[in-house]
């Protein structure tokens, strides 16, 4: 069997054409060389090329079959082949994965923040990590977090495993080039990457200093919504999930180390090969990106605004019918005809929680302040919505001002039933706007008795 050298640390063995499988859900098989696959049986008293066959499961044994995720991972050597894992130190001190009183706060306020400057010292997507919110307890296997990440350098000799839940990546500033047991993932801003729980990666950075944003959901898996009236087409087809073919080291790799983010905290674990040595797999279980450019919105073609919920990509629904642990919606570019109607996004007080993020462009609801890599949450029942300026912009257009297009842009939405906490250093953040408020403080009355307004 050929050896293969371990990644440069500058991601430069990545080819600049990765081909993938597709398809959300399916049942997928990949070698990546011939035969290494077992026929028959997933696991042969003595697997082709002498292999380890080894499982991951990202459900229970026993869950319904179309709920049950698992794959068959076939490996040079084992993963559980490293010494025993030891607290990272130094630690990390800003990831949370259990929200209480003790570590973080409430409160109603509408918040803000400005884009976060790149670091300066080298930083690794793991250091880059940070969590601003969350919801709920990685150890009773509910609830959420959204992180943020800030980095510039490429993960050298080390691999991140996650065993606290998903992780859905939203890049915004540089790509990233994500290894992982199932193959590579080429990742883009304006793309997604959803990492499953378990599975074990590493993030270089092919154009250096990198940003975005994170969503971590506990003891569930992200699904996509069902599309109900819309019917059997529509929003994000699944043809267009993309999946890594297998793709495998085969080195002696001294000191290579496992990072382990175990209950919020991280662990280290070190072995002499790299964790990247599966040559075949096969199951339903695995990693993935998406290209949101792919996304068919649905929009009102006659009058009023459309409910966000109309464009969520992805979904992590809870045992109430509609009700989601975290949807994660976008705002692509799109026409929009309503007529006789105010067009942005409505004044709204929301049971949910949001979170928006900004990849590219402007969001029409705020005509400033809100920037790319930026970021603002609105939690249950805090009013919000557009800004003076896109209010008094859209009402002096009038009904006039015909279709138009909406265009170079990429917001999203974390949205959520559980009300999030927020971590002290995102409020104490330097990049906290807190003049946020002042936004909607221009909003006059336009109440005239007697002289009713016609639309």
């Amino acid at each position: 069997m050929e050896s293969k050298p371990v990644s440069k640390t500058d991601g430069s063995d990545f080819p600049p054409d990765l081909s993938y499988q597709s398809g959300f859900g399916n049942h997928l098989a990949s070698e990546a060389i011939p035969g290494a696959l077992p026929e028959g049986q997933n696991s042969p008293l003595i697997c082709p090329y002498g292999l380890y066959a080894e499982q991951i499961s990202g459900t229970s044994f026993t869950s319904p079959r179309k709920l049950n995720l698992r794959s068959w991972l076939y490996r040079i050597k084992p993963s559980v082949t490293h010494e025993p894992f030891k607290p990272r130190i130094p630690g990390h001190g800003k990831l949370v994965s259990e929200f209480n009183q003790s570590n973080s706060s409430l409160t109603p306020t509408q918040l803000r923040w400005k884009p976060a400057d790149l670091p300066h010292s080298p930083t690794d997507f793991i250091d880059g990590l940070y969590t601003v919110c969350g919801a709920g307890s990685s150890f009773l296997r509910h609830g959420f977090a959204i992180h943020m990440y800030s980095a510039n350098k490429t993960m050298d000799s080390c691999a991140f495993c996650n065993a606290d839940g998903d992780f859905l990546i939203v890049p915004q500033e540089g790509r990233l080039w994500i290894t992982t047991e199932c193959g590579r993932l080429q990742v883009s801003p304006g793309e997604i990457a959803v990492l499953p729980q378990g599975f074990r990666f590493a993030v270089n950075l092919p154009d250096g200093p990198s940003r975005g944003y994170v969503a971590e959901v506990f003891g569930s898996h992200f699904q996509l919504p069902d599309l109900g009236l819309i019917g059997a087409n529509g929003l994000a087809a699944p043809r267009d999930f993309l999946v890594p073919m297998a793709w495998f080291e085969d080195c002696s790799c001294p000191g290579y180390t496992i990072v382990q983010k175990f209950g919020g905290e991280l662990f280290t674990a070190r072995q002499d090969f790299s964790p990247f040595n599966v040559v075949a797999w096969h199951g339903n279980y695995f990693p993935y990106k998406y290209d949101l450019g792919r996304f068919c919105p649905y929009n009102t073609v006659l009058i009023d605004h459309g409910d966000p919920s109309i464009n969520t990509v992805l979904t992590v629904p809870t045992e109430k019918p509609g009700v989601a642990l975290l949807d994660f919606v976008i705002f692509p570019p799109r026409w929009v005809v309503a007529e006789h109607t105010f067009r942005p996004p409505y004044f709204h007080r929301n049971c949910m929680s949001e979170f928006m993020g900004l990849i590219r462009g402007g969001y029409e609801a705020k005509a400033d302040g809100f920037l790319p890599g930026g970021a603002s949450l609105h939690s249950c029942m805090s009013p919000h919505g557009p800004d003076t300026k896109s209010y008094e912009g859209t009402i002096a257009r009038g009904n006039e001002a015909g279709p138009y297009r909406i265009a170079d842009t990429m917001a999203f939405m974390f949205e959520s039933s559980l009300i999030p906490r927020i971590c002290p250093w995102a409020l104490d953040s330097p990049f906290m706007d807190p003049n946020y408020y002042e936004c909607w403080l221009g909003l006059r009355s336009h109440f005239k008795p007697g002289s009713r307004r016609k639309s």
